[in-house]
């Protein structure tokens, strides 16, 4: 009868135990199933049984035991310890690289003068309407966790969750929804963007009601053919193709193309952003429905790599992954020299190293994308373990970053990464210690070090739970301490980009009056 009591016991804690550790990790059975198989196809559960498990209906074998080890990366034992109970999620972090600020006095935020001031702050430092439109997209996809519900639900009934989805079923698509087809041919040319001239290609533009323009050349790039049908079709079932988006262009410091120089606020510039902004997140629902891009990135372990074999571009795998990942700490940057963000996701909430309308006067050298963009020759990909202070202790991100070129030739950096310490803290209470101990070891050599044993074996712990193949390989190069502005570098000595300044803070002479030595007090 004891041992019938203790068999019910160990029954219903390990079911209790894996039931939280996957929803810990954000899993559903089925994707835990598919994690299995990935690992031991003959020895992994069905969904059901699985569900079982959990119910505390089946007792899992030894076999079975080893494959969730393997899985969560815990001890066999840790599944029957009593004691050992499993962690709660980590608690949400803020989305977004600045922390909100409170308005006061309250009066001067009234919406009658914040529409009267933006357009004046627009206008007297030359940006653009658009360019401000998109970042408030931008905060507003940050806030959101890029949780766009309805758009995902659109874009699946269109591709009835078909994947991968090949050029011709585009064209087909468009063919079903009334759309024509009409090419042409034009190179390459000079476009202006602002106070800049750059290289740019037109790729494809909607002419309503009903026309889609497209470069002959795109029948060379499948995978860049594929994104932009699918935005145009995008157009035609959100809009029913009124018009009001933008064309398809290469290049450009902030959204999807070059745009005219004129800085201040039209009526037209936020519905033209926006309009933008929703043809592309469902143009990559409908390339990529959540379930399966799910499994298929599950299977690839997030390898940017793997969307060659479908025709995905780099940019659609990183932005689309930062999505459906059940993991919410990422990031993307597409960046372009000298040093412009054409398109920025902070789902992590990781400072910007520059800004979107201009470059900064003392970027870090040591962001992947920043060492990509000055590369003449050398790889063009890798990842990166970079530690950022903020404050009084130290963030932990690691990227993978990859140089390539637009459709008219300009080189750029595409950047996913993804925030460690959350995962580092659902496994372990010394999270902020071994983050430490790689920014200790990294400063003591000069900016840059291998990531110390302990370190390591529990990133690797992490990565495979997260199931990201390029996190262990970032492991193979020394960790890099990197900082938002070269002036508050961290390091002993400050690197090459940072200089030194005699500059003093006003603040700093307030105090030095008030409490420094020597100072007079009283009248005369």
């Amino acid at each position: 009868m004891v041992q019938q009591s203790n068999h019910a016991r160990n029954t219903r804690l390990i079911g209790s135990k894996l039931r939280t550790l996957r929803k810990t990790h954000g899993l559903t059975l089925e994707e835990l199933s598919a994690r299995c198989i990935q690992i031991d196809a003959a020895r992994a559960p069905s969904v059901s049984y699985l569900s079982m498990i959990e119910g505390g209906k089946r007792v899992p074998s030894a076999d079975l035991l080893a494959l969730f080890s393997s899985v969560f990366q815990r001890e066999p034992a840790w599944f029957l310890d009593a004691t050992q109970a499993a962690e709660a999620p980590a608690p949400a972090q803020r989305a977004g690289g600045a922390p909100p600020v409170p308005f006061e006095p309250a009066f001067l935020f009234s919406r009658e003068l914040l529409q009267a001031a933006i357009p004046e702050l627009l206008a007297q430092t030359g940006t653009s309407g658009r360019q401000f439109a998109h970042l408030l997209i931008r905060s507003h996809q940050e806030i959101s966790r890029n949780d766009y519900p309805d758009l995902e639900r659109a874009a699946e009934e269109v591709g009835e969750r078909r994947f991968p989805l090949t050029a011709e079923d585009l064209i087909a698509l468009c063919k079903r929804h009334g759309l024509e087809l009409r090419w042409f041919d034009r190179p390459p040319m000079l476009a202006r963007d602002r106070d800049t001239e750059l290289r740019s290609m037109l790729r494809s533009f909607y002419d309503a009601p009903n026309v889609v323009y497209v470069n002959e050349s795109l029948k060379a790039h499948p995978a860049r053919l594929k994104f932009d049908l699918a935005s145009h079709i995008a157009h035609k079932v959100l809009h029913g193709g009124d018009g009001l988006r933008s064309a398809h262009a290469t290049g450009g410091q902030i959204g999807d193309s070059p745009h005219g120089p004129s800085a201040g606020l039209s009526p037209d510039d936020v519905l033209h952003a926006w309009r933008d902004f929703e043809c592309s997140f469902f143009a990559g629902a409908l390339l990529c429905p959540k379930v399966p891009f799910r499994r298929f990135l599950a299977r690839e372990e997030h390898r940017i790599e793997a969307g060659e074999k479908i025709d995905l571009t780099p940019a659609v795998m990183m932005r689309r992954m930062t999505k459906v990942s059940a993991y919410p700490y990422w990031h993307f940057f597409d960046a372009y020299p000298p040093g412009y963000l054409r398109a920025v996701y902070r789902g992590n909430g990781i400072p910007l190293p520059w800004g979107n309308m201009a470059q900064v006067t003392d970027p870090c050298p040591h962001w992947a994308v920043f060492r990509m963009l000055d590369r003449d020759r050398g790889p063009d990909r890798g990842s990166q373990i970079s530690v950022l202070r903020e404050g009084d202790h130290f963030l932990l991100y690691v990227c993978h970053s990859r140089l390539t070129a637009d459709m008219a030739g300009n080189p750029h950096v595409l950047s996913v990464g993804v925030d460690m310490v959350p995962a580092l803290r659902s496994r372990t209470a010394d999270a902020d210690r071994l983050v430490d101990s790689i920014a200790q070891a990294c400063l003591a050599n000069g900016g840059e070090a291998r990531v110390p044993d302990e370190a390591a074996i529990a990133i690797r712990a992490a990565a495979k739970v997260l199931n990201i193949g390029w996190i262990p390989e970032a492991l193979e190069n020394p960790a890099r301490i990197i900082c938002p502005r070269s002036t508050n570098c961290p390091r002993h000595e400050p690197c090459a980009g940072a200089g030194h300044s005699r500059a003093r803070e006003i603040t700093e002479l307030q105090r030095e009056i008030v409490f420094g030595a020597g100072c007079g007090r009283g009248g005369g």
